[in-house]
C-alpha cells in the first residue's frame, strides 16, 4: 500500500512539475513579446 502511494505521490508531482514549466515558458514568450513591442513604438515615436 506504501509503495502505490509513493508511485502516485511521484506521477502527481511530476504532472504539477510539467504544468509549471509550461506556464513559465508562456511567461517568458508573452514577456520577451511585450518587449519588442514596446521597442518598435518607442523606435516609432522617435523616428
Amino acid at each position: 500500500m506504501k509503495k502505490i502511494t509513493i508511485i502516485a505521490l511521484l506521477m502527481s508531482l511530476g504532472m504539477i512539475m510539467s504544468g509549471c514549466s509550461k506556464t513559465w515558458n508562456g511567461i517568458k514568450q508573452d514577456t520577451g513579446e511585450a518587449w519588442d513591442a514596446s521597442k518598435k513604438a518607442v523606435h516609432k515615436a522617435t523616428a
